[in-house]
């Protein structure tokens, strides 16, 4: 790392190999892989931790996914294990842990790579030159800093770099709506027992795991749940809305005991996540469902009994956003015939899982373990911007396709080989989007 400071401007500049906008589960991942293959790097975050949604939107576990996963996805793992999370439940192929010690994996897993952290700095613009990106300006603790690298990397979700590069990004389904958002939140004081022995009293068979650490639960109102009655109770009382029985889904939590986070509620009117306002007045809705559905719990479910409201979401649990337009979108049509492609550098085997704000939770064609689709090289980058790579849940894909490949092991995949195209640049000289994506492969 080299710094410079203009004296005059009160402008440091500081300059990279590779620079990543956004430490969540695809960026961090492209940081690490990027880092342990020698490439000096930098991850610009907004927050005050790694892992994004897994740890800011309490997004836990990671979805089950049966494809053969990278080094970072093992690491990750191991490093878990190593802090005493026990990360599988002996049912599926998920992968279960704590938001802080997803956090403190990431970090240590980049820095004992000899990676650089900005946190509580945010992107505020880009200098693009020729189909190049100069510099970025970010705001930090200290002022405006100008940073120089040779890739770029937009794991910030919404695309923000890639926007203000001027790369044409799309939001939405056909009509501009948004997936329905989240806002997650978790409860301390549970009796898990208890409750699990309630569920199954009641022939609840959502939950196969009818014994030790783990359990999860769940109920989409209208769809004759077992646990849908003693929700209607609360909205008979006055306590719960309509509203809050969209959608309901908790899980333990490993190292917390008596501890469950919420895969709820589920903010229907936030049907354009990408205008500020809404966005903005979706957290205030949100938080205001949390209140409501922990009052019930603690009112009207067993187990609930001494339960208490233990931590919300830090972020909106935001499935869709922007997607670039990058030199190849994939489709739905690429899912339905388990495409591959010569240069497909991730695996994907999650279904197609749209929690529409108009159709409710709409599930498309679930692959059989062992099938597979895969990403594209082409997908992560633009034609307009050479050095820049996209890594996360805004790549170039349709709307139903993104929300496949969406889920966390992907991400991290997909991260890594991000991280990968980046040494490859480096090391090569060539712009990241003239690299065949056939170099990147296994």
């Amino acid at each position: 790392m080299a710094v410079t400071e203009d004296r005059g401007k009160h402008v440091e500049t500081m300059e990279f190999e590779t620079v990543v906008i956004g430490g969540g589960t695809a960026g961090a991942s492209a940081a690490i892989a990027s880092a342990k293959a020698g490439v000096s790097t930098l991850i610009v975050e907004k927050m005050t931790a790694l892992g994004g949604t897994a740890v800011h939107s309490l997004v836990m576990p990671m979805m089950a996914s049966h494809v053969e996963h990278g080094a970072v996805f093992h690491d990750l793992e191991q490093e878990l294990t190593d802090r005493g999370i026990r990360t599988r439940d002996g049912y599926s192929e998920g992968l279960w842990f704590s938001g802080e010690e997803m956090a403190f994996c990431l970090e240590s897993l980049f820095l004992k790579y000899g990676g650089k952290i900005l946190y509580d700095a945010v992107l505020v613009d880009a200098v693009v030159a020729d189909g190049q990106i100069d510099s970025l300006l970010v705001r930090t603790s200290t002022g405006l800093v100008k940073i120089k690298g040779k890739c770029y990397v937009d794991a910030s979700g919404d695309a923000v770099l890639a926007r203000l590069c001027g790369v044409i990004c799309e939001s939405g389904d056909e009509n501009g709506e948004n997936q329905v958002s989240s806002f997650r939140f978790e409860m301390g004081g549970i009796d898990v027992e208890a409750y699990r022995s309630y569920c199954q009293s009641i022939n609840d068979d959502f939950c196969p795991m009818k014994r030790g650490e783990y359990f999860e639960s769940a109920m989409v109102g209208g769809n004759g749940f077992a646990l849908e009655p003693i929700f209607r109770k609360g909205v008979d009382a006055g306590i719960l809305l309509e509203e809050d029985l969209r959608y309901y889904q908790c899980f333990t939590i490993p190292g917390k005991d008596g501890s469950m986070s919420f895969n709820c509620p589920h903010i229907k009117g936030l049907t354009h996540n990408t205008d500020l306002w809404s966005r903005s007045e979706g957290i205030i809705k949100g938080r205001q469902m949390v209140r409501r559905l922990a009052a019930f719990l603690k009112a009207y479910m067993p187990g609930f009994e001494h339960a208490y409201l233990q931590r919300e979401a830090s972020m909106l649990g935001i499935r869709e956003s922007w997607r670039i337009r990058g030199i190849y979108t994939l489709t739905e049509e690429d899912y339905l015939k388990r495409a591959k492609f010569e240069d497909g550098v991730v695996r994907g085997d999650w279904y197609i899982d749209v929690h529409s704000s108009s159709q409710g939770l709409v599930q498309k064609n679930k692959y059989e373990a062992g099938e597979y689709y895969e990403i594209p090289y082409r997908s992560l980058v633009t034609e307009e911007i050479g050095n820049l790579i996209v890594a996360g849940r805004c790549i170039s894909t349709t709307f139903l396709m993104q929300a496949s490949i969406r889920i966390q092991p992907t991400l991290i995949d997909m991260g890594e080989v991000v991280g990968k195209a980046c040494h490859y640049s480096v090391h090569h000289q060539i712009p990241l989007n003239e690299i065949h994506g056939n170099v990147l492969r296994g």
